[in-house]
């Protein structure tokens, strides 16, 4: 029994190290630095949303998934998912309320609409917000009843009132308003109109599929967003263009990459979708579009990649998953590298609350097995979010050997023969 034991051992581990031999040819530090060094590039300017250079980046993420034979995801012509994303600008506001009238200051309105005019008769369902009330807790139970509301709220939140308008901010086209309105009693008679600029920005996020085999139903998803910060102010040594290389050119090229050696090795029975999101440092709208288009109960485990071109707090050769303790998938990535040198590990700043700060955080809250891989030290690291964060800064051969173990320890979940558990649902 022992000697059967020790055959079937040998047969794995050879076959890990033929994967590892083919995986050394196939995923290169030379090819993660042409990646890096276009995304990363003066060129695109910093890759900030609605500008013409993340136009660019797109196009050459795009071209990079057409090499690799992808397919466009459902009914898409191409590799390019865009969407409208809408911004509202308050121009003014003014009304009465009995007879008497309400200043502009207190009057806040969540809306998409350009122009909002309603009174005791425009069916409008009245609420109030009380003294004791917690005031940004009640009014988002509100909002989120996506019924059009009125809100009379209590002047002792006079100095929190402003804060209302942070229930919804720039994003997607909703269809119902949510008027609050400083007021401690609730008028027989109303009248108040809303104005706004409202503008629609197309944005766009980079999608390709390798179809499955035997599970073709049965999605699992690699991302990175490609956007990040622009130009700014120029620093001390001159240089105003934020590149983000590792934040997260890093994560894209990876993305890229990983779509290169799966479409050669082809040993993918469910199907795979690569994602380069836009818009996540302004709000994470290309992930959340993105989210509306799949079917969360299809989709089996998300890989989101976000800043993994320097080395972790452990050094080389590992790398940390956000919410580890929120469902399996990390145990299983572990397994599947056991005798090998990379090692993943549970986050290390909790404190930071980083499960919910990227682009996994969408699909994770549908209880998709869906988590974040990094390597940044996020309490030290010294050019997160700053013009520093250039190709230079990167350890590429370490970065590399992140991108193979995230390509070896997902097999089993490609495969089909690991399935991760979920994640629990908040109620």
């Amino acid at each position: 029994m022992l000697k059967k034991i020790a055959v079937v051992a040998i047969i794995c581990w050879s076959h890990f190290n033929a994967s590892s031999q083919n995986i050394n040819q196939l995923i290169t530090a030379t090819e993660a630095k042409r990646i890096e060094s276009y995304l990363a590039s003066d060129e695109l300017k910093g890759r900030k949303t609605g500008t013409k250079e993340i136009d660019m980046a797109a196009n050459f993420i795009a071209a990079e998934f057409k090499k690799s034979g992808l397919k466009p995801l459902g009914n898409l012509s191409g590799y390019l998912q865009s969407f409208n994303n809408i911004r509202t600008k308050f121009i003014n506001a003014n009304g009465t309320a009995d007879g008497a009238t309400i200043e502009t200051a207190n009057i806040v309105a969540i809306t998409t609409d350009s122009i909002i005019n309603i009174n005791e008769k425009s069916g409008y369902v009245v609420k109030t917000i009380n003294e004791n009330d917690n005031l940004l807790a009640v009014a988002t139970d509100i909002y989120q009843t996506k019924k059009n509301s009125i809100v009379f709220v209590n002047t002792a939140f006079a100095k929190d009132f402003n804060r209302l308008k942070r229930i919804k901010r720039d994003g997607f086209s909703i269809d119902y308003n949510t008027v609050f309105v400083l007021l401690n009693t609730v008028p027989t008679s109303f009248q108040f109109t809303i104005n706004n600029q409202v503008t629609a920005n197309v944005l766009t996020n980079v999608v390709g599929v390798l179809p499955g085999k035997s599970k073709k139903n049965e999605y699992v998803v690699f991302s990175a967003h490609y956007d990040h910060l622009g130009i700014g102010k120029a620093n001390a040594a001159g240089d105003s263009i934020y590149n983000g290389a590792n934040d997260d050119a890093a994560g894209t090229t990876a993305v890229i990459m990983l779509a290169q050696y799966f479409s050669k090795i082809k040993n993918n029975e469910r199907t795979i979708i690569f994602v380069a999101f836009t818009a996540e440092e302004i709000g994470g709208f290309g992930s959340q579009y993105f989210s509306k288009q799949v079917n969360p109960n299809e989709v089996v485990a998300m890989f989101n990649l976000e800043m993994i071109g320097t080395e972790s707090k452990w050094g080389k050769n590992s790398a940390y998953i956000t919410g580890f303790e929120k469902s399996d998938l990390g145990t299983i990535l572990q397994k599947n590298l056991a005798g090998t040198a990379f090692k993943f590990e549970p986050d290390p700043y909790p404190s930071q609350n980083l499960f919910y700060r990227s682009d996994n955080a969408t699909l994770a809250a549908l209880g998709v097995p869906a988590h974040t891989i990094s390597t940044s030290k996020m309490d030290i690291e010294p050019n997160y979010h700053k013009q520093s964060d250039d190709v230079a800064s990167l350890d590429l051969d370490n970065m590399t050997e992140v991108i193979k173990a995230i390509a070896l320890s997902s097999v089993s979940i490609i495969n089909g023969k690991d399935t991760p558990s979920r994640v629990a649902l908040k109620n």
